[in-house]
């Protein structure tokens, strides 16, 4: 039986998971044996059984940070070994030198951390380098050439390019395909010395030129390029292609499911091609591998080809791969989505054949229903308007504050409460004030009466303005015997209550409220120019005012923010004497 089945708790059912548990009742993978490192045949034959029942990969390529389509693929691949009683690997396809750097690596390996994953079981880890079966995977190139089943083709890859043929003509036979194995071995050890320029000859299968499916037209394993590659240095000047080196990595790591997006499902019958023949040739294990792809995750809003998201961070049109209105999970964290949210909404979405997309409002609401329950509770004016409590005096004499105090969080009293003081001089929000009111306001306005939460209820008589004519300070009447709290409190009913924060004690801050980047669902579809959907308002940076509690709010705490949202403190720029927050989303989703 399943571990999903057993599980009190069991997470949606989708294709995928009914491939993994009729496998395991079939007991596909049962008698494998895994000699706890990457191997051949021979290596994993010497160990003894696997002790995982099923062995996953997050295979990511260290040329880019990643963004909400690999946090889909994180959590897929590791949640699905963790509800199985498996191992999923994290491993570097690092096989294309121009393109990777050191830095992507550092920040794939804190993504998939801060996400709440981890490459370690029992004691093991099973962190992995692609790069670091280069010599395996030159020696399987050599093992096909010798068994007539790759050649060296030295046309130009213009000639290559039109003898491929398309989706109506089948394609034509290199001159170079009827070369003797023994022909080719010589050439490729050419290629292998440096003897050969960059791009003068490519290794190739032998597989057929006519097939319907144009990734079997004898694809290239190999090409010459002559790059520093972050791992091996110069030790090579020929590198596999991706389409070659991924089942090959596959088979090394004993990986059973190997699960990826669908623009991978032509390329499976190759992925099968290749696993196949090299089993036959005695250099990988039985039961080798098996691909499986589902649609990935597009949400409306973004862009995530690395590509363009580079393009905007090189061209300055946001601030770094870490900016809060990217969909990098770097950005993500910054901007305050919690790895919770982020978890259950790759839970939500499922996976599935059938495309489509998820509304980007759909990790709004997975991450209010993470922080519902546990984000503390303050206060926060953010465009500051005085109200000045003109009968201070007469209620509290010669007391200079008085203590309020509400609860951090509503349902949850073990969190204790907040204390904050009352004062003659208080910051509220500009929009809670109307000279002349709109209908349906119940704000303030003079002669209105509001309550000012957890204080006391004012009843507004007028306004200050300045020069310029704009409204500079509010005044209004306690009215005696209603503080929050006290018998009298409930004896006169008002409309409207608004937040606030007293000017004694207020701590100013940086409120930085971000939305979306893009003012079109789908901003790069159809090939136009995603930059012409960009929102000149995503970002505001507001100069407010937050409530004391908040004095020793650490980076990256999350709070809701009474009526505003909910917000995090900057995990980069945020210093207690000098706050920064982020918002992350509002209470409510108000568009359409």
């Amino acid at each position: 039986m399943s571990a999903a089945k057993d599980d009190p708790n069991p997470k949606p059912s989708h294709f995928l998971r009914a491939v993994i548990e009729r496998d395991l009742e079939a007991g596909v993978y049962a008698g494998r044996h895994f000699a706890g490192t990457p191997g051949d045949a021979a290596h994993h034959a010497a160990g003894p059984l696997d002790p995982a029942r099923i062995r996953t990969r997050f295979p990511p390529e260290p040329n880019g940070y990643l963004h909400i389509g690999h946090a889909k693929s994180i959590c897929l691949n590791f949640g699905l070994a963790r509800d199985y009683g498996g191992v999923c690997h994290l491993r570097f396809d690092d096989t294309n030198p121009e393109k990777e750097e050191q830095e992507y690596v550092d920040a794939i390996l804190d993504a998939v951390k801060w996400l709440g994953f981890d490459w370690e079981s029992n004691g093991t880890s099973h962190l992995y380098y692609a790069s670091d079966y280069f010599d395996f995977m030159h020696r399987a190139a050599v093992a096909l050439i010798e068994a007539g089943l790759a050649y060296v083709d030295e046309q130009s890859a213009e000639q290559m390019r039109a003898a491929r043929g398309d989706f109506i003509t089948p394609g034509s036979d290199s001159p170079y395909r009827s070369r003797t194995p023994a022909e080719n071995r010589a050439r490729f050890a050419a290629m292998r010395a440096g003897e050969l320029a960059d791009g003068a000859a490519v290794l190739r299968a032998r597989i057929d030129m006519a097939s319907p499916n144009i990734n079997l037209r004898d694809p290239a394993l190999y090409r010459i390029k002559r790059a520093t590659h972050h791992n091996t240095g110069d030790a090579w000047c020929i590198y596999p292609m991706y389409t070659f080196a991924h089942p090959i990595e596959d088979a090394l790591e004993n990986i059973t499911h190997s699960i990826c997006t669908l623009e991978f499902e032509d390329q499976r019958p190759f992925y099968d091609w290749l696993l196949d023949h090299l089993c036959e040739l005695g250099l990988l294990a039985q039961p080798r591998p098996h691909q499986y792809e589902f649609a990935r995750l597009n949400v409306t809003y973004i862009v995530t080809s690395k590509r363009k998201l580079r393009q905007l961070v090189d061209e300055g049109i946001v601030g770094g791969w870490d900016d809060p209105r990217l969909p990098t999970i770097a950005g993500l964290r910054r901007r305050g989505y919690t790895p919770a949210s982020i978890r259950l909404l790759a839970e939500r979405t499922g996976a599935s054949k059938a495309g489509g997309w998820t509304d980007c409002a759909s990790l709004d609401i997975a991450l209010r229903d993470d922080l519902e329950g546990q984000a503390v509770r303050a206060m926060a004016v953010i465009e500051p308007l005085k109200l000045e409590l003109v009968n201070w005096a007469e209620v509290f004499g010669d007391a200079a504050s008085v203590a309020c105090a509400a609860p951090a969080h509503p349902q949850r009293p073990e969190l204790g409460q907040r204390n904050f003081g009352l004062g003659p001089l208080l910051w509220i929000e500009r929009g809670d004030f109307a000279e002349v009111p709109p209908k349906g306001f119940f704000r303030l306005f003079p002669g209105n009466r509001v309550r000012l939460k957890y204080g006391a209820i004012v009843e507004c008589i007028g306004c200050s303005k300045d020069a310029a004519g704009n409204v500079s300070a509010v005044q209004a009447r306690v009215l005696p015997d209603t503080r929050s709290g006290t018998p009298g409190a409930d004896a006169i009913k008002v409309k409207g209550t608004i937040t606030w924060v007293a000017a004694h004690d207020a701590l100013p801050a940086e409120l930085r409220l971000y939305d979306r980047l893009f003012t079109e669902e789908q901003p790069d579809a159809g090939g136009k120019d995603f930059k012409a959907a960009l929102n000149p308002q995503s970002v505001r940076v507001a100069q407010g005012f937050i409530e004391p509690s908040l004095a020793a709010a650490a980076a990256e705490t999350h709070v809701q923010l009474e009526r505003h949202g909910y917000f995090v403190t900057d995990r980069i720029d945020h210093r207690c004497e000098r706050p920064v927050f982020n918002r992350i989303a509002g209470l409510k989703d108000k568009r359409s």
